[in-house]
């Protein structure tokens, strides 16, 4: 049975009345991210008392990850619902997703566990009951695609005739979103440089698949703002200090339309990106160069980059910093490094700055997907 949100349980575990504002609440929080390991999936919840971090439990997934160094090559492995009730995993080594109930103090309960819809689940998203998990199937020697789920009272049940393919066979794809008015899902495809765009009927079902060339070469993360636009990171294909961050407004049948093209991050490998929630601010996580940089965002979504040189928080050569998560107000930004098994701190400044705030060591290297409120 479901319980209360965890931005309620949270305030209940640690003492604070019900009328304590959410702004005051948010000095208190958690942290999920994954192990992926290869003989049994777990998620490790990290609490937080304002920035300081400590890993609290773990939990099995009853799946299995892919046990891969540096995690997996995608966003959004990991996805908290809105309210924070809710918390959704892929097992990327077993073709399942897991879901857990959040409960008191961060603690989860496992209430369902599911096939995808394909071999090997990288990335979710959701808006609503509705779910999409992508697939990247190419790599297991099947068919990359998107299928959907509904997701009721902790149980997902898939959309008969829901699968969708992408461009290709095996296109490395990234992410999978839902645009935030629910009429649209977008993909990310790495290895062929291309994004994705289908149109969601009442019924949840994608149709009228359209395909766009990137703007900048390998199309990464990505997230979607207010308005129908959606800002991509763009790796290069590692090449250094190459990669870049393009934007793009969505149109009603799934157009994009370029609104900023590919703004340099003067840095290697932009995989990872995450949007401030009050959508003025974005960051990306460049694996290669060990640094984070920031873009200030237009409210017609044109994006500039905040430091000459786009490093705004240097946190070091081999860490690979990977997923990107906000705390629910925005006050902080976190990011998981699986390159030295870390989770670095930063309180966000008003002009996009980042003032370390420490951090987390001890996570296995295999470590994926990042969700924080």
């Amino acid at each position: 049975m479901k319980t209360a949100s965890l931005s309620r349980i949270l305030g209940a575990a640690l003492g604070v009345a019900a009328s304590t504002t959410i702004a005051s609440a948010q000095q208190h929080g958690v942290l999920f991210t994954a192990d992926n390991a290869a003989a049994g999936n777990h998620v490790w919840v990290v609490s937080r008392s304002g920035a300081t971090l400590a890993l609290t439990n773990s939990y099995a997934t009853g799946g299995l990850g892919l046990g891969t160094a540096d995690g997996l090559p995608s966003q959004g492995s990991i996805l908290l619902s809105p309210d924070g009730a809710w918390l959704l995993v892929c097992n990327a080594g077993s073709g399942e997703i897991s879901v857990f109930e959040t409960l008191a103090g961060g603690a989860l309960q496992l209430t369902d566990k599911v096939a995808s819809g394909g071999l090997r689940p990288v990335s979710v998203a959701m808006n609503g009951t509705l779910v999409y998990v992508l697939n990247a199937d190419g790599g297991a020697g099947s068919v990359d695609n998107v299928t959907a789920f509904h997701l009721g009272c902790g149980n997902l049940t898939m959309l008969p005739g829901s699968t969708r393919f992408l461009s290709g066979t095996n296109t490395g794809p990234a992410e999978v979103a839902i645009t935030r008015d629910g009429e649209h899902l977008i993909v990310t495809e790495k290895a062929s440089n291309l994004i994705d765009t289908w149109e969601l009927g009442v019924d949840g079902l994608a149709s009228s698949h359209l395909t766009f060339t990137s703007l900048g070469a390998t199309p990464y993360g990505f997230a979607v703002g207010r308005g129908g636009k959606v800002f991509v990171s763009e790796a290069a294909g590692g090449a250094a200090g190459a990669s870049s961050v393009s934007s793009y407004s969505v149109g009603a049948t799934g157009t994009l339309t370029t609104v900023s093209a590919k703004v340099p991050t003067d840095q290697t490998a932009a995989c990872w990106l995450a949007l401030s929630p009050s959508g003025s601010l974005l960051y990306t996580g460049n694996a290669g160069a060990g640094t984070l940089s920031a873009f200030k965002v237009r409210a017609n979504g044109e994006i500039s980059l905040v430091t000459t040189g786009g490093d705004t928080a240097n946190i070091g050569a081999g860490t690979h910093p990977a997923d990107l998560a906000f705390s629910h107000n925005g006050a902080l930004l976190f990011s998981l490094n699986n390159g030295n098994g870390s989770i670095s701190a930063f309180e966000v400044k008003g002009n996009g700055s980042l003032q370390s705030m420490g951090g987390l060591s001890g996570l296995p290297s295999t470590a994926a997907g990042l969700a924080a409120w």
